[in-house]
């Protein structure tokens, strides 16, 4: 089906990201598995050609486009080469907005011109051992000693957090007020180098092996006080701010990977022979190919929308839980189809099919696992 979501800039935009995966991307993808990190340099080099500064104001370096469609062709294009560029998509989609809403002028003059050349990157770190979920449960504490803030803590599946120069800590200031737990959290940028500020080991997952996730620890890291985004106290509100664009953006790409997906398969079975015949010839097969193209183009449709009402400041906690929700268990569905028709291939790693596979199970846990979706759906509906 048509898509009206793009105009010309956007396609122009298209050209220059792909040609950049083409040239500095898929011809090293295979190490960077191996390694399990994208080198650090690549952020420089996306910098180079405007990336990372899309949506910084150009007084700063960047662009000043307050456009999300261009982070959409970004994950589009990387999908599509099959592809994973590190945890940009943490960076460009999750962190960044924090910056921008609620960075006072000091410190856009501060971070902002490293942020559009890619000289710096941005983790955040919200989830603790134990934790999961339970925002409001935060055991990290930071207490105010003069003009610095003192951390103690530690955080867990840290996106980014290997590479990152600065890192947005969710941490406990004061204590919670009439009870409400909510109340009393701050974020404070920690920056790499910090004494008392440990990266600990880079966590071996099941999927997503390009993207570095660690645990971070702090034993008195002290931070300025004039790093503290926004008020003391008032985290909780600042986190629910992005979260409809950070679960929209995890659809984006579930909706990408599915078709490249689809398309790796269709390739395959058109050229796997079978009992004398391809397997693209067999009846089954049409009929799965099929039925998993309706799914994905019922997705698109309705990420599209999505992505429409996030433009117009118009998409609300609720849509954002249905789009990831449905998009997510569709993305489950489809590449363990995908899989099923490559056959016994379908499980060695060399198929990218396989890859693709183990990196869509967490995009049902990310951002809110499924659960927590259907229980945001129902909420809205009363219940």
């Amino acid at each position: 089906m048509r898509r009206e979501l793009f105009d010309q800039q956007h396609e122009e935009f298209r050209i220059l990201v792909r040609d950049f995966i083409a040239r500095e991307v898929i011809p090293h993808h295979g190490e960077w598995l191996v390694d399990g990190a994208v080198p650090r340099d690549l952020y420089r080099r996306l910098g180079d050609i405007g990336v990372m500064g899309l949506s910084i104001p150009e007084e700063y370096g960047g662009a000043g486009l307050d456009d999300y469609r261009y982070n959409v062709v970004l994950h589009e294009e990387s999908a599509r080469a099959n592809v994973t560029l590190g945890t940009l998509r943490t960076h460009l989609d999750i962190v960044l907005p924090y910056m921008l809403k609620y960075a006072d002028e000091e410190q856009r003059a501060r971070w902002f011109p490293g942020l559009a050349t890619g000289e710096l990157y941005l983790a955040i770190a919200m989830t603790e051992p134990g934790g999961g979920s339970d925002l409001a449960g935060m055991k990290t504490a930071a207490r105010l000693d003069g003009d610095e803030y003192v951390i103690n803590g530690s955080k867990t599946f840290i996106t980014g957090g290997e590479l990152a120069d600065l890192v947005v800590v969710v941490a406990r200031t004061d204590d919670p007020i009439d009870g409400d737990r909510r109340s009393g959290l701050s974020l404070l940028v920690i920056e790499t180098g910090t004494p008392g500020f440990v990266k600990g080991r880079r966590l071996d997952k099941l999927g997503l092996k390009v993207q570095d996730t660690v645990e971070l620890y702090f034993d008195d890291a002290r931070v300025p006080a004039a790093n503290l985004l926004a008020e003391q106290g008032k985290a909780f509100t600042y986190l629910g701010h992005n979260l409809a664009q950070e679960r929209l953006a995890i659809a984006v790409g579930a909706v990408a990977q599915s078709r490249s997906a689809l398309e790796m398969t269709i390739d395959y079975v058109k050229n796997r022979k079978l009992f004398g015949t391809t397997v693209a010839s067999m009846q089954n097969t049409k009929f799965e190919i099929g039925a998993m193209d309706a799914e994905i183009v019922a997705a698109q449709a309705m990420v599209d929308l999505g992505i429409s009402r996030l433009i117009a400041s118009d998409l609300s906690g609720a849509d954002a839980a249905r789009i990831k929700l449905f998009c997510t268990e569709m993305q489950g569905r489809v590449v363990d189809r995908c899989l099923q028709l490559h056959g016994g291939y379908g499980y060695i790693l060399e198929y990218p099919i396989a890859r693709l596979y183990a990196d869509a199970r967490v995009n049902r846990i990310l951002g809110g696992t499924s659960e927590v979706m259907k229980s945001i759906v129902s909420k809205s509906l009363g219940l």
